[in-house]
């Protein structure tokens, strides 16, 4: 069965009540918009290039690079809108309902409480997991979708635009397969003690900070650009102290890897993967956690002490 044709089961098939509720890439409807394009063939066929021919009009045997024709403004601006369109509202979706999940995984107080009381009436536990398989194929699906229209696009186009969007979507941090979302769902359905559970992640995650000498991560932070620290590197990096947290960080701190600015205050901390580090690694755990707090009572000492001299001068 082509792609094509099991996507579009998925869509209309099992997952019918979960995926009426949300977004998802309009596969067929942006394949008829290539197969129509007339203008890109005319295009296409009236570049030497890509017709196989030389400057003089000899045939000769394509390359593999790409042809350098203009593309179609009316493809454009249908295909990739619509497309930019689908993956906002796909990663957005996926985010929110992701977050909803973990937060009652990981309830407190009343809410735990309440949570509690209704597993008496409903199995609660397998509910959670299976809203998570079905999350996980969902973007999974999506994805593959996003990565077989766009290199549809360039094989019609012989260009390089559809593999230029995909940076535009890392950009924009819509690009689903690199959320860390996707991460903690992952851990999640491990914390959940799911022995079929899909393998998202290495069983040693380490810091992106020390990949030089790779270390596992403690107390793990997202960036809004996807990289992964512990939230001690996190903090140094942005030059804040620990006890300050990351929303302290100034707007123009860059991410250690990347350099992108304006990373920190949307941080995600990564509560699911740190259970999961929790359970398997107690040892490794528990002094890291020493570590960081003896860190944290140094640095509140030297903060405090600083304030001390400037307020009272001594």
């Amino acid at each position: 069965m082509k792609f094509g044709e099991a996507f579009m089961e998925y869509v209309n098939g099992n997952q019918e009540r979960f995926t009426d509720k949300c977004s998802h890439v309009e596969y067929k409807r942006l394949k008829k918009v290539l197969k129509s394009c007339r203008a890109c063939r005319g295009l296409r066929d009236s570049c030497p290039r890509a017709a196989g021919q030389d400057e003089l009009g000899n045939q000769t045997r394509l390359d593999s690079e790409f042809c350098q024709c203009e593309a179609c403004p009316l493809c454009d601006q249908m295909f990739f809108s619509e497309l930019m369109k689908e993956a906002s509202e796909i990663a957005g979706f996926f985010s929110s309902r992701v977050r909803h999940l973990l937060q009652l995984h990981i309830a407190t107080g009343m809410q735990r409480y309440m949570i509690c009381l209704r597993q008496c009436f409903k199995d609660d536990h397998q509910a959670m997991a299976q809203e998570g398989q079905m999350l996980i194929e969902y973007v999974t699906m999506n994805a593959i979708a996003l990565r077989k229209i766009l290199k549809k696009y360039d094989k019609v186009h012989r260009s390089v635009k559809g593999r230029n969007f995909k940076s535009k979507m890392r950009a924009k941090h819509i690009e689903i397969l690199q959320s860390p979302w996707l991460i903690e769902l992952g851990a999640f359905y491990k914390n959940c003690d799911e022995p079929d559970g899909p393998n998202l992640f290495s069983s040693s995650f380490s810091c992106d900070l020390n990949a030089a000498e790779p270390d596992l991560v403690f107390n793990p932070y997202a960036l809004s650009c996807g990289h992964i620290f512990c939230k001690l590197c996190a903090c140094s990096a942005a030059k804040v102290m620990v006890f300050q947290g990351l929303k302290a960080a100034n707007p123009e701190s860059k991410c250690p890897v990347c350099r992108e600015e304006g990373v920190y205050g949307d941080a995600v901390q990564m509560i699911e993967l740190d259970l999961l580090l929790k359970k398997r690694c107690k040892d490794y755990w528990k002094e890291r956690l020493v570590d960081e707090r003896a860190e944290m009572v140094k640095q509140s000492k030297f903060y405090w002490e600083i304030q001390a001299k400037y307020m009272f001068g001594y």
